[in-house]
């Protein structure tokens, strides 16, 4: 079931989305070679409370910490640790969501570390080009399947691949809701878009021609590229209006 948002959660949505967006910019000066992923979650959780906030990930299905923290050829979920840290020609995609008087504001970036290779800093400049392709792509009476169509038609003249397991999702009071937002063309999402709906655009991109991805047996949690390859993400939430999209978690 898909929920069209009233005016009220609209105006919630807009609050939890500034509080996350406002997150993820707070955490960015933190965001470099020798700090561990731990110390940027610790940092984050300290943040969203002060703001009477909860951080939605910690405990959600079982998930161990405040954010996720995605090094590499992880493709998200990562759980930050005091064991991993950043060093010199990393990338790292840290993705929050924050739970504020009840509603959700979910965003993500991918931060290059040091001197980061001209190969992986393309990616990370595409994946950012594609997320903002796939919102531009929104329109009320136009259907979901155009976000991934044109999130792909981007995206497939530079040799890379774009998950399938993982996808955007609906948003609001739930951390996730229907529906499903695919970033590939697929006729699966023949949806009509419509005013009032709230949902996620994150694409992931891999930097290898394989979308396949695998989650670790050891933790449950953290998904990986199969052929080791680096993998990008961008996440808004964005918001159905008669014009287009809103985004919700732009500072």
């Amino acid at each position: 079931m898909i929920y069209i948002k009233n005016e009220y959660d609209i105006k919630m949505m807009r609050k939890a989305g500034e509080l996350a967006a406002k997150l993820l910019k707070y955490i960015e000066p933190f965001v470099k070679e020798g700090v561990s992923t731990l110390y940027l979650n610790d940092l984050c959780e300290e943040f969203t409370k002060k703001h009477g906030a909860i951080s939605a990930p910690l405990n959600y299905n079982g998930f161990p910490k405040s954010i996720c923290t995605s090094l590499n050829n992880v493709v998200c979920h990562g759980i930050p640790s005091e064991k991993e840290i950043l060093k010199d020609g990393d990338i790292i995609n840290i993705d929050v969501t924050v739970k504020l008087d009840g509603y959700h504001g979910d965003t993500s970036k991918t931060y290059l570390i040091g001197n980061v290779d001209e190969e992986a800093k393309y990616l990370v400049r595409r994946t950012e080009n594609a997320m903002y392709r796939g919102i531009k792509a929104v329109k009320p009476g136009k259907y979901f399947y155009e976000i991934g169509k044109a999130i792909e038609k981007y995206i497939s003249k530079f040799g890379y691949s774009i998950v399938r397991d993982f996808v955007g999702h609906g948003i609001g009071k739930n951390f996730h809701e229907d529906p499903q937002v695919l970033h590939y063309y697929s006729l699966r999402n023949k949806i009509r878009l419509q005013e009032g709906m709230i949902f996620t655009i994150e694409p992931m991109i891999n930097l290898g021609k394989s979308y396949k991805v695998r989650v670790s047996s050891e933790d449950g949690w953290t998904v990986t590229t199969e052929d080791g390859s680096l993998s990008a993400q961008f996440e808004h939430t964005v918001l159905v209006t008669s014009k287009g999209a809103e985004i919700l978690t732009k500072v």
